[in-house]
């Protein structure tokens, strides 16, 4: 699909002009995560590869000034009074922007061999709801490198450590002796890697109740490792795995580009079975496919038909119980609310977002697509929507990521009057529900960490890693 394509905004040679690091011996396996060694510790520690806390070594006064000439401009990016707008107004030539650290509790960005364009935050043993700094976080991510070098493609488990916080920091938030001296270090990025010499369209970790981490990927074509189960259901490549939390051992589901989903369980021996009769009903891809986080037998379904369909997974006929026309594109990804499971987002290739109340939806006697209407629309971004996620612990907090290169944070609990309450696409105010705008090239999938509150993974070009003074 074109839109997730290695070209698509990556250019056809390297992403990044450098030496490549030595094949990794994958049979190298670690007793536990902290004990990774740096394999890339050249490709990550130089100037140039690590952005620390958004300062980008310039003096104060230069920066300030241009700060101030790009607040001089215009939504169309034209010289004139105005405010300047990330992901919908225009740099003049030769204009970069800079993030203010004042907005931020923590900023860093690291860089990878090839870009990663889908990850999964991993679980630790660390603690829960933490605010100490530096911050650890572990990922697991899968390449996206240049068609012409399809072997350098892997998945990597990787480290983020070193995570400080900005200058300043916050009376909530605690800082270890490292980071009391030294609040100027460098992140450090750690990892391990398999060859898969396959592009990763999309990767999910899942951590069974014994605390091993199973993870799944949808890559474009077979791989050379030797896997612990193999999907064969599928004919063609595709986008959507999604992992059943209330599901112990593990239950995964797999949707692909010609609309058709499968079901994958592990067996109380440790092995896989899957379901060879595909549930079906979408017309076109399965982008985006999720569980229901209360009720283990149902899952949802969004498709580039512009479809979200709800399922259950003991039907004989394999049909879906719901099915709504939430949109006239193609719908790339959908979210659904941990804390109030009748809430559901979804995205779309218009640079909609919405919000649905999944009580609303009701089943059609004629068996055609319902047109419901959402609780809450933004139509915001004038690109299409690349990642949702609500927030963990907060159901009027959700992330946004969009080809615009932007990653928005919105809270729904701001209320509106009724002319405000209008659908803003073509608008040019900020929404009011609108609280940080960051800065992502190529922004692609996002993740909240579940350990650490308010805090932020992304990536695109880069993996950023923030939290804002706003959530």
């Amino acid at each position: 699909m074109s839109k997730r394509t290695a070209e698509d905004g990556l250019g056809p040679g390297p992403l990044k002009d450098r030496d490549r690091p030595d094949a990794m011996d994958v049979d190298e396996k670690p007793n536990e995560m902290g004990e990774f060694e740096d394999e890339f510790e050249d490709e990550f520690e130089s100037d140039d590869e690590i952005i620390e806390a958004g300062v980008d070594g310039r003096p104060d006064a230069e920066r300030e000034s241009e700060e101030a000439a790009a607040n001089a401009m215009d939504v169309d990016g034209a010289s004139g009074p105005g405010t300047f707008i990330v992901g919908r107004s225009a740099l003049d030539p030769g204009q970069t922007l800079t993030p203010d650290p004042t907005t931020y509790r923590m900023l860093h960005s690291l860089s990878t061999p090839w870009p990663c364009l889908s990850f999964d935050i991993v679980r630790d043993s660390l603690g829960e709801n933490r605010n100490v700094y530096p911050a650890t976080m572990y990922t697991v991510a899968g390449t996206q490198a240049d068609q012409s070098k399809a072997s350098e493609n892997a998945l990597m488990v990787m480290k983020f450590s070193g995570l400080s916080k900005m200058d300043g920091g916050d009376e909530g938030e605690e800082s270890s002796d490292d980071d009391d001296d030294d609040e100027d270090a460098d992140p450090i990025l750690e990892s391990r890697s398999i060859p898969l010499a396959s592009t990763t369209n999309r990767i999910r970790a899942f951590q069974t109740s014994a605390r091993t981490t199973l993870t799944a990927t949808m890559t474009e074509s077979s791989h050379q490792n030797k896997p612990l189960c193999t999907i064969r259901a599928h004919k063609t490549e595709g986008y959507a795995v999604d992992w059943s939390l209330l599901f112990p051992q593990g239950k995964l589901l797999t949707g692909d580009n010609d609309g058709q989903i499968f079901v994958t369980t592990r067996t109380d021996g440790g092995g896989f079975v899957t379901d060879t009769r595909p549930f079906q009903g979408h017309t076109s891809s399965v982008e985006e496919i999720q569980w229901s986080p209360s009720e283990a037998s149902v899952f949802a379904s969004a498709s580039s038909d512009g479809t979200i369909r709800v399922w259950d997974v003991r039907s004989k006929s394999r049909k879906p119980a719901l099915t709504m026309q939430v949109s006239s594109t193609d719908v790339n990804v959908m979210s659904w609310s941990r804390q109030t499971s009748h809430l559901l987002a979804s995205g779309a290739d218009d640079g909609e977002w919405a919000v649905w109340d999944l009580r609303q939806w009701k089943p059609s006697a004629s068996g055609a697509a319902g047109k419901p209407t959402p609780i809450a629309s933004f139509g915001y971004h004038k690109e299409q929507i690349t990642s949702i996620e609500w927030h963990p612990t907060d159901d009027s907090i959700v992330a946004v990521a969009a080809g615009d290169n932007t990653v928005t944070l919105w809270d729904l609990a701001v209320e509106l009057d009724d002319e405000e309450s209008k659908d803003t696409a073509g608008v040019q105010d900020v929404p009011p529900q609108l609280l940080f705008v960051h800065y992502q090239n190529i922004a692609k999938e996002l993740h909240w960490h579940p350990q650490i509150p308010g805090a932020l993974i992304a990536t695109g070009e880069d993996f950023s890693v923030f939290r804002t003074i706003s959530v």
